[in-house]
């Protein structure tokens, strides 16, 4: 058998059985697109529209009015053409065509239309669901917060994204003291803040952190608040910024005092002794919940960039290491990292990693992200997919895209001798749809 029908009898496969989409951020309130804007302003996509020149570089408020929304969709339609060559391109194409007949490059006089069309079949109460079943998704993982009035708990499955105790903010050297203080005024989980959050807006909280044993009671009240019973994991991030040590007491103290001048090294302490705190809690519950972390993204104005270091490889291996009966699950957005942490995933049984997050999930990336993991790791060790999407639109793109990607990274080894053909159904099974049942515990809907 040629290769090319190699592939595309592979991907015919891969689409015979049902795959679980571990992390998104779908909301139960809107499955589907409300308009076009949730389609062609995905987040990934204004990043294509501002590199080709679109004033806009920030993404659009979930909570936008119909004005915003129109004014946004006008502003990046001169830009398209120049963004037509990009992978999210391809993926706003495939939605179009795929799931709305729409063949037509969108330009000013006919987006309004294309809008309607969107919207009309969004007050279709099924019309997601439909969606989710030509993807052939089993399950999807999103955000505790956006389960709402728990209408989709037959799709959804749910992580508690709350504080991120390692994650550097542009500008704000004591933001881990910060995300913890807003957990510690909290009475329930509550939302995530963005990743390019002002401060200088948010109203002062009631409650500060001023001293060790404050950091001691704020991780104690923030574990306490934690739904284990509602939740597969966390979803937290380990910056590469951030220098991890066990930092005493007394230069807790120390760094506390100095917040008003704070700097790298103050934040490091911050956050080297909150995340080993929160370890060591939740280790407590470790045949409940799974430790889910992005890793090699770091914050811009606007967006992040991908960055890892070796120091922060190392440092990580040490940390899951340290916690051995708290599992630990990776989103890795480095490319060039991939190979240094499947060498952790092979010699730490508590690491996993899982799909192509963010500034991985272009094809490039996507295929040797696939070929490393697929050498290296066996199928329990690994989850082939997930669609960090908003709504289950892109869902729908990137299975699709990953489907292809896949299916061409099999067929070359089936071609090398590596597979044979009849290994494939179960090896892609293994990671597409197995593992997050094993390492998440997520169940397919009745």
């Amino acid at each position: 058998m040629q290769p090319e029908m190699t592939a595309h009898a592979i991907e015919e496969i891969l689409h015979s059985f049902q795959w679980m989409d571990p992390h998104t951020h779908i909301d139960a309130a809107h499955l589907s697109a409300r308009g076009l804007d949730d389609i062609l302003l995905y987040h990934m996509c204004i990043s294509d529209l501002y590199a080709a020149g679109c004033p806009s570089g920030a993404r659009i408020p979930e909570d936008r009015t119909e004005e915003e929304a129109a004014r946004r969709v006008e502003e990046a339609i001169p830009y398209l053409a120049k963004a037509r060559n990009t992978a999210m391109s391809w993926g706003v194409r495939i939605i179009l065509a795929d799931l709305y007949n729409w063949h037509t490059p969108i330009d000013s006089s006919n987006w309004r239309n294309l809008d309607r069309l969107i919207k009309h079949h969004a007050s279709n109460p099924v019309w997601s669901r439909e969606i989710l079943r030509r993807a052939n998704i089993a399950r999807t993982g999103t955000e505790l917060f956006r389960q709402r009035d728990g209408s989709a708990d037959d799709l959804l499955q749910y992580a508690i994204e709350w504080s991120f105790f390692a994650r550097t903010q542009w500008g704000q050297p004591d933001i881990p003291l910060y995300e913890l203080e807003r957990a510690w005024n909290a009475t329930a989980p509550q939302w995530t803040l963005p990743v390019t959050f002002d401060r200088k807006s948010a109203p002062p909280l009631h409650k500060t952190i001023k001293t060790v044993e404050d950091i001691d009671a704020a991780v104690a009240h923030y574990c306490a608040l934690l739904p284990y019973d509602k939740v597969t994991a966390t979803a937290q991030h380990v910056s590469t910024d951030i220098d991890y040590a066990m930092p005493s007491a007394d230069q807790v103290s120390a760094a506390l005092k100095a917040r008003a001048n704070a700097g790298d090294r103050e934040r490091d302490i911050y956050s080297s002794y909150i995340m080993h705190r929160f370890l060591g809690e939740l280790e407590k519950h470790g045949d409940e919940i799974v430790f889910q972390f992005s890793f090699g993204a770091e914050s811009l104005p606007y967006e992040t960039g991908s960055r890892l270091s070796q120091r922060a490889i190392g440092q990580l291996g040490e940390i899951v290491a340290r916690y051995p009966k708290l599992k630990f699950m990776c989103f890795l957005s480095s490319r060039h990292a991939n190979q240094s942490l499947c060498t952790l995933a092979r010699e730490l049984p508590n690491l996993s990693l899982c799909g192509y997050w963010w500034h991985n999930f272009f094809p490039g990336a996507i295929r040797q992200v696939m070929e490393e993991r697929l050498d290296m790791l066996p199928v329990n060790k690994q989850i082939g997919f997930f669609s960090d999407a908003y709504t289950v639109e892109w869902t729908y793109a990137k299975a699709v895209i990953t489907r292809k990607l896949l299916a061409e990274v099999l067929a070359d080894k089936v071609q090398l001798g590596q597979y044979s053909f009849n290994d494939i159904h179960d090896i892609a099974y293994g990671i597409l749809h197995q593992s997050s049942c094993d390492l998440l515990g997520m169940t397919p809907r009745a």
